[in-house]
């Protein structure tokens, strides 16, 4: 009797050290569940970030509007921020415009959203040209000089060899003449933006990017 007794109470305990391992075996990878969530949370948030930030690139006023002969004539300034210094001007360009309803035109090269999320590439742009309602687009004012590399992304492209930025860049000038030679760098698409607003005096209209590569005006007083 007293042998079974003592055998049942080591069976007992036995159970318990199996119960009691297998709660802390649990509740440890319970909290290293919890630490693979929040890290993995993290990540998911920096991700998310990446894909939806924003940052201004330029801003549009009228410093003029007027008739003449019967015609409207929209008088603008056109200035291009630099992305890391919204107040830092990196072109700036005056344009006079029949009627008020001004195009934007920007070409756009998108990236991968995998590149984007990881925050190593984000979109790039190229203001082309300015024109009115009245124009054909082909007669539009230029913004910049096409087949250029852009000062702004001097430093972007420092990691491409000269040969390869050249490449980049007249491809891209070209509306993707060598997607193959782009598909390496991680460009998804390339492709024309060009926005259209109509414009009046006592406003600014800020022109933003996201880093998936869309572009929009932002509508502000002029004060």
């Amino acid at each position: 009797m007293k042998k079974t007794r003592t055998f049942i109470l080591i069976v007992i305990l036995l159970a318990a050290a199996a119960i009691l391992a297998y709660v802390l075996k649990s509740q440890f990878y319970g909290i290293m569940t919890i630490r693979q969530l929040l890290a993995e949370n993290k990540e998911l948030k920096k991700a998310l970030s990446n894909l939806t930030a924003e940052e201004q690139i330029g801003y549009a006023k009228v410093i003029d509007q007027n008739s003449i002969t019967g015609k409207q004539l929209t008088t603008i300034l056109f200035v291009e921020t630099d992305p890391s210094d919204k107040l830092k001007k990196i072109l700036e360009k005056t344009y006079i415009i029949e009627g008020d309803i001004v195009h934007f035109d920007a070409l756009i090269v998108k990236f991968s959203d995998k590149l984007v999320a990881s925050g190593d590439e984000k979109a790039l742009y190229l203001w082309r040209r300015v024109y009115g309602e009245k124009m054909a687009p082909a007669d539009g004012f230029p913004i910049e000089d096409a087949n250029t590399e852009p000062l702004r992304y001097k430093g972007l492209m420092a990691k491409l060899r000269l040969r390869d930025r050249k490449l980049f860049w007249e491809s891209i000038w070209g509306l993707a003449s060598n997607p193959e030679a782009l598909r390496d760098c991680g460009v998804t698409a390339i492709y024309g933006n060009a926005i259209y607003y109509r414009l009046q005096k006592g406003y600014i209209y800020v022109f933003k990017i996201t880093s998936t590569g869309q572009v929009y005006p932002e509508v502000v007083p002029d004060i």
